[in-house]
């Protein structure tokens, strides 16, 4: 059997399983879809990562400039300040987008109007591995769907997902603390449809095949003007079941499955990056059996396991569990983090953290001044999110710790994000060591917005143009480890690693013998003793002796 047809034979299969009795129907509309699209594939390495792999993670709108797009304000960032540090960026939704900052979205084919256009995207994908979301879940309710829908337009009617009043729904498993089912009055009377995050944000209904293939034609789109990685939010909501808890169901990976069988038909440099916040086994299975489903997943317990290392100045909890992890395959990787547009998740870091490790993390936060979502269970409300900067849930409440200690701890943290197996990815406002944003959460009430500050080209400007801001420095050191992780084989991402058992300095070996590079990174306030000696590539110098407080080797 051709490898072609053997494609075409698996298509069919999910497509059944999807589609009882439909799926030869279904597959040929799926081909004519993928006609429309030729000449996506490009040279490619495999795996199609290296070393030299690290995303940066920003808002379309990050900074804003006086006459320009924000799209072209960002370039400019992009190549004047992280050329050689970062290979590639997340640009977080860009589409028309009614609320959610960005995943609420309009119009999944266009880019907002102001921000700029697809030309201005792929310009940037020209320079940098671009990265794109594709917002499987749902829609905004000001969509055209969504608005056809409630007009009568038979051709919308299954595209959403309406429930009768007293349908079971106990079993649901709920992201937030908010009504599952939002009523809407449509032509035909009031109707109680799907909204798994918000009443602006409709779930589609993929169980009708006109939306998964809507769905595919938006991820061709993104390749076609330069998308290498497409993220895939909130995936695992998307396939619904009443009765069961509508999480992680076999049509969820059925239909991630089949984005890969598409992508390795049409453009197989492109990797695929599911996003589920969740505990670390049902994060994983994203992975299928290494080969068939997403190339990364999201690291997510890696972001509360590091805020206890630091908070208790412990990391043998960490350690234990970085000792632990493997990708399936060479052909999958973890996307580790520290920070994201998000909040910080703790529900990640169950069966890892003990309840009281956890409920310290969320009461640090707190006394940062931060904010705390939450989402429903069976037992009551528990804490989902901490909202704040990664810099403030690091570092102590108390205004009397050393600025310099601050950053040295802040700059431990994101070694350890540059020392583990996987692909790197940064915050745009980890590179600034950006403190919450206070005035941003009274002004909306969102909690989240504690963590996207927007900045405007002279307010960027003048914090990097001193060379005593905190700005300033952390940019500049935080850079300087990214250039120096790109140029050593060891960090590549399919690199060994060894997470050797360790306290008050993390321990971790990385790459192969002629070419291994000893990380060690101490967790504490106190200076700790080093047993090995050698050339840390950070300094350039020779090492024996201590580690400062929080201070970081990685010897050769």
């Amino acid at each position: 059997m051709t490898a072609h047809a053997d494609i075409h034979l698996k298509l069919k299969d999910h497509l059944e399983f999807l589609y009882p009795g439909r799926g030869q129907e279904v597959l040929e509309q799926l081909m004519a879809l993928l006609e429309r699209y030729p000449d996506l594939a490009r040279p490619h390495p495999t795996p199609p990562w290296s070393e030299q792999d690290a995303i940066l993670i920003t808002y379309p709108d990050q900074i804003t400039q006086a006459g320009e797009p924000p799209l072209q304000t960002l370039h400019r960032f992009l190549r004047q300040h992280l050329q050689g540090a970062f290979s590639g960026v997340h640009i977080l939704p860009f589409y028309p987008s009614t609320s959610d900052d960005g995943f609420s979205v309009v119009d999944f084919k266009q880019v907002k109007p102001g921000w700029g256009t697809w030309e201005d995207i792929q310009a940037i994908a020209a320079d940098f591995r671009l990265m794109a979301d594709l917002v499987c879940n749902h829609v905004s309710a000001s969509s055209p769907w969504f608005q056809a829908f409630l007009q009568g337009d038979p051709r919308y009617q299954n595209y959403f997902i309406t429930v009768e009043p007293g349908a079971d729904l106990s079993q649901v498993f709920r992201p937030r603390a908010l009504p599952l089912l939002t009523p809407f009055q449509t032509q035909s009377g009031e109707k109680l449809v799907w909204t798994t995050f918000s009443t602006d944000q409709i779930d589609l209904n993929f169980a009708h095949p006109e939306v998964l293939l809507e769905v595919i034609d938006a991820l061709l789109h993104y390749v076609r003007n330069g998308a290498q990685l497409i993220r895939l939010d909130a995936v695992g909501f998307i396939w619904k079941v009443i009765g069961t808890s509508c999480i992680h169901l076999e049509g969820a990976h059925r239909i991630v499955k089949l984005m890969r069988l598409v992508l390795d038909i049409k453009a197989p440099q492109v990797v695929l990056v599911t996003e589920t916040n969740v505990p670390h086994q049902d994060n994983i299975a994203y992975f299928g059996n290494g080969h068939d489903e997403a190339q990364m997943v999201y690291q997510f317990p890696l972001p509360p396991l590091v805020l206890h290392t630091f908070r208790t100045g412990d990391a043998s909890k960490l350690a234990a569990w970085a000792a632990s992890l493997k990708p399936p395959s060479e052909r999958t990787t973890f996307f580790n983090f520290l920070a994201s547009h998000d909040g910080l998740g703790v529900v990640p870091a169950h069966g890892i953290l003990e309840p009281e490790e956890i409920a310290a993390l969320v009461q640090q936060a707190l006394d940062h001044g931060g904010r705390v979502n939450y989402k429903d269970t069976p037992a009551g409300p528990v804490p989902y999110e901490l909202c704040l900067t990664l810099f403030d849930a690091l570092n102590h409440p108390h205004g009397d710790e050393d600025e310099d200690l601050k950053i040295a701890r802040f700059l431990a943290a994101h070694a350890v994000l540059l020392s583990l197996q996987g692909v790197p990815g940064v915050y745009i406002h980890s590179l600034f060591g950006s403190p919450s944003d206070h005035a941003g959460l009274a002004e909306s009430g969102i909690n989240r917005r504690l963590n996207r500050h927007r900045f405007t080209g002279p307010e960027l400007a003048g914090l990097l143009s001193n060379p005593h801001s905190r700005a300033h420095r952390v940019l500049a050191r935080l850079t300087h480890l990214l250039r120096v992780r790109a140029s050593h084989p060891a960090f590549h991402p399919s690199a060994p690693q060894v997470v050797m058992e360790s306290r008050e300095v993390l321990r971790i070996l990385r790459g192969y013998r002629d070419r291994q590079v000893g990380c060690y990174i101490n967790v504490t306030n106190q200076p700790q003793p080093i047993r090995r000696v050698g050339r840390d590539l950070i300094s350039g110098k020779y090492f024996a002796g201590s580690l400062p407080p929080y201070g970081v080797v990685w010897l050769v």
